[in-house]
């Protein structure tokens, strides 16, 4: 497989992701030395899921981080459009409605969700605005969207060692760990490429989110964004 480039070709991800589906939970708990599951408990905690909301989770592999959602009680879609991880998903929790879909071209109506969230996904996109007025237009007035996505550690210092662990220690790991290195070497060089903090939060109020704030995660290593849709959207 050739390792998909920066210029995040669809069909390329797509199958770069189809590629790591059966370890994917696993290698990503080695790789961010357990913080992941942190990540994902923060990310619980700002949906703030209530029973009857309506979730859509991009983004969503195999459904791992839909779960909390739905012992919330909320009605939760994970959508992915890598079909190996959705298919990996349907083995593992055959309860969950997994959806194949495309963040810039969502298959669902507007008005839709009371939340969309996305982790770790939206930097694989290849129209970044573009998949943040999707998740715009399915979300109800007056909803909100939760993005958990690597930023840029605040610490300078910090900064330059993670830097070095991104590009020299995490190939040889994900080599030990994964059936597809390459695909984390991928992952390395798109965290890098990133937006900062404000960078994302800008990108967000052009897309049309408003009240939009972050919390740094691990020293900024990962960043919680959150807006909300206006209510009097047209």
């Amino acid at each position: 497989m050739t390792r998909a480039s920066l210029d995040k070709q669809p069909h390329e991800v797509a199958a770069m992701f189809d590629d790591v589906a059966a370890n994917y939970d696993l290698t990503n708990d080695v790789l961010s030395l357990g913080q992941s599951r942190l990540w994902r408990r923060a990310v619980a905690r700002a949906v703030d899921a209530r029973p009857g909301e309506r979730v859509l989770d991009l983004a969503a592999g195999t459904g791992t981080s839909s779960l909390p959602f739905t012992a919330a009680g909320a009605y939760v879609v994970p959508c992915d459009f890598s079909l190996g991880m959705l298919r990996a998903g349907k083995k593992r929790n055959p309860f969950l409605p997994l959806t194949a879909g495309d963040a810039t071209r969502l298959p669902f109506a507007d008005d839709v969700f009371d939340t969309v969230t996305i982790s770790f996904g939206l930097r694989n996109i290849q129209d970044t605005e573009g998949a943040l007025r999707e998740m715009l237009r399915v979300t109800k007035p007056g909803g909100k969207v939760v993005i958990c996505e690597f930023s840029q550690p605040t610490w300078a210092p910090f900064r330059t060692v993670y830097t070095e662990y991104l590009m020299r220690a995490l190939p040889p790991v994900a080599t030990a760990v994964s059936s597809s290195p390459d695909a984390y070497v991928y992952l390395a060089e798109s965290i890098r490429a990133w937006p900062d903090q404000p960078g994302l939060a800008a990108a967000l109020q052009r897309a049309g989110w408003t009240r939009v704030a972050w919390r740094n995660l691990t020293g900024g290593v990962v960043a919680l964004h959150r807006g909300t849709k206006p209510r009097n959207v047209e």
